[in-house]
């Protein structure tokens, strides 16, 4: 009888421990959930949605230039601002780590670059350095919109502020406007007003051609995008494109091989339309260019398509295209809020 006493308090005993460790992981759960930054809870986006970005888990990110970031996880907007840990409420990028961590970046006034892990905003410190490297878990950044030839390199534990070096025979200050990786893991830097500047890991090469930024020292709004299209070539404006060692460029020993492309945005060869602010390739491999008050143009390779972007039969001002996971392509806009393609025209975000 004493055994069976005994056994049965052993029991009792295991299982209130049991019990207590599963109230305790419960416990820890709760604490872990109250670590999340709270925003706040909206009903739709503000207008100036300057960026859009959705990271691994399909979450959407909307960054504005006045009220901080908007989340959208498909059913609920939520809205983070400096009240809740962001250092500005103007946002220019958004970027993803390997990790999940989402970076938001501001150029202006400040440059401050801000990461968040999930729980909390984190503003992250930048080192002045000389440490050029090509890493491919590295994320770069922007550093302002000011003539002070500078960019980021954060490779997880510390921020690098580089300072690229000027071409070769040109003095000009210059402010990086784009950055882009290519299919190769080389980094591409955009700039105002002297051109292209590739880094390969070990050297850098320029592209100084004065039509690379159309108008040099004239008002011209610099390379502000970069891309590749289905046969490897880049694209800086429209005036030309650059095939980037090619068999011609390796005859004559020199980087490039510069070709006519469409000129204009609209494929005339005398056009107004020289210059865009973004552009993509999508998943047909067709180009789309964004202007700041003409609308989109679309590139197959042989035919041009223009999309007109309005609001209440008006042409509104566009800044940034982006492809989501899907291959769906979206519109940043000024004062509008975020558009999105439907496969015909592109139509304001309301879900």
């Amino acid at each position: 009888m004493k055994l069976n006493i005994l056994l049965f308090l052993s029991i009792l005993a295991l299982l209130t421990s049991c019990n207590g460790q599963t109230s305790n992981k419960k416990k820890n759960t709760d604490q872990f959930k109250e670590l999340l930054v709270k925003g706040d809870t909206v009903k739709d986006l503000g207008s100036s949605i300057m960026v859009v970005y959705q990271d691994k888990k399909n979450i959407y990110w909307f960054g504005s230039w006045e009220t901080g970031v908007y989340r959208y996880d498909g059913k609920t907007f939520t809205n983070f601002t400096t009240k809740h840990g962001l250092s500005n409420n103007r946002i220019d990028e958004i970027k993803e780590d390997k990790f999940g961590n989402i970076y938001f970046n501001s150029c202006h006034p400040n440059s401050t670059i801000v990461k968040f892990d999930g729980h909390t905003f984190t503003t992250l410190t930048a080192i002045p350095s000389n440490e050029w490297k090509l890493q491919s878990d590295d994320l770069w950044f922007r550093h302002s919109y000011e003539f002070e030839n500078k960019v980021y390199r954060y490779d997880g534990i510390t921020l690098y502020e580089l300072q690229l070096s000027k071409p070769p025979n040109l003095s000009n200050p210059f402010g990086i406007y784009s950055i882009y990786k290519d299919k190769k893991g080389n980094i591409w830097f955009g700039t105002n007003p002297v051109g292209v500047c590739r880094y390969d890991g070990k050297s850098f090469e320029w592209i100084t051609e004065e039509d690379v930024t159309e108008f040099r020292n004239e008002g011209a709004n610099g390379v502000r995008s970069i891309t590749e299209d289905k046969n490897g070539d880049f694209w800086f404006n429209t005036e030309y494109r650059y095939s980037i060692y090619d068999s011609v460029a390796l005859k004559s020993n020199t980087f490039y091989t510069r070709h006519e492309s469409i000129g204009g945005l609209d494929g005339k060869k005398d056009s107004d339309l020289d210059e865009y602010l973004s552009t993509v390739r999508d998943n047909n491999n067709n180009l789309w260019f964004v202007t700041y008050r003409s609308g989109i143009w679309k590139y197959d390779g042989t035919k041009i398509t223009h999309y007109v972007v309005q609001d209440n039969s008006k042409d509104i001002t566009l800044f940034s295209i982006y492809k989501d996971n899907n291959g769906d392509l979206w519109l940043g806009t000024h004062e509008n809020g975020a558009y999105k393609f439907n496969g015909t025209t592109f139509e304001k975000f309301t879900p």
